[in-house]
């Protein structure tokens, strides 16, 4: 097992991470923006108002992306089984 080997290995495992991660974050941190917009005018300051939207939002984008996520960790896990052959050659 080479260094580029390992160094490829980490780079995928780590792009893959943030790709599957990035749609939860990209809505989560969204919704937060605009709930702090909308509590800053407003002037409620409740707990429940910033949790639940965003726990509701997450929760849907995982139903919608969830397929798509899956995926993405099959074809990595794929590709981490391809190198584990390449090496024992």
């Amino acid at each position: 097992m080479s260094q580029n080997m390992v160094i490829s290995i980490i780079k995928d495992a780590v792009q893959t991470g943030l790709l599957v991660a990035a749609p939860i974050l990209i809505v989560s941190v969204v919704v937060g923006l605009i709930i702090s917009i909308f509590q800053a005018t407003t002037q409620i300051q409740e707990q429940t108002l910033t949790f639940v939207p965003k726990l509701i939002a997450v929760a849907v984008i995982g139903l919608i992306a969830g397929s798509w996520m899956l995926q993405q960790i099959i074809a990595f896990t794929q590709r981490i089984f391809t190198y584990i052959a390449h090496i024992t050659q």
